[in-house]
C-alpha cells in the first residue's frame, strides 16, 4: 500500500481531483485569449485605416479647393487636382465621386469640394458613398 503523498505523480489516481479536471486548460486558455487579442489587434488596425482614409480625403478636398481658387484656375481644375491627389494616395475607387460648387460662408464666396467615397470596412473594401468629406477655400478672384 502506498502512503498518501508518495509516488512519482505520473498516475492520475495519485493526483487530487481538481488537478485532473484542469489538465489541458492552459492550452484552451491560450487559444481563447490569443484569438481575442488577435481580433482586438485587427480591429485597431482597421480603425487606423479608416482614419487614414478619412484624413487623406479631407486633405485632398481642401488642397483641391485651394488650388481651384487661384487666380488662373477654376472649379474644374479643383476637381482634377482632388482626383489626382486621391488617386496618388489611395486608389481610383475613392476618387470616383468628386463634385465642386460655389457657396458663401459668412459672407465670403468659397469654393467647396465634396468627395463621396467608400467607407473601408474590411481592408479597403466597403459600402460606396458612405464617407463624405468637404474642403473649402475662399475665392480670390
Amino acid at each position: 500500500m502506498v502512503a498518501q503523498g508518495e509516488g512519482n505523480g505520473r498516475h492520475s489516481k495519485n493526483l487530487p481531483h481538481s488537478k485532473v479536471a484542469e489538465r489541458g486548460a492552459a492550452v484552451v486558455d491560450f487559444v481563447l485569449i490569443g484569438a481575442l487579442l488577435t481580433l482586438l489587434f485587427l480591429a485597431i488596425v482597421q480603425l487606423t485605416l479608416v482614419l487614414h482614409v478619412r484624413n487623406t480625403l479631407i486633405d485632398a478636398a481642401a488642397s483641391g479647393a485651394r488650388y481651384g481658387t487661384l487666380a488662373d484656375r477654376n472649379d474644374g481644375d479643383a476637381r482634377d487636382r482632388t482626383v489626382q491627389l486621391i488617386t496618388a494616395a489611395l486608389n481610383t475607387d475613392f476618387a470616383r465621386d468628386v463634385a465642386t460648387s460655389e457657396s458663401t460662408y459668412q459672407g465670403i464666396p468659397t469654393l467647396e469640394v465634396t468627395v463621396r467615397a467608400p467607407l473601408p470596412v474590411i481592408g479597403f473594401i466597403g459600402p460606396r458613398a458612405l464617407l463624405e468629406v468637404k474642403g473649402h477655400a475662399a475665392i480670390q478672384r
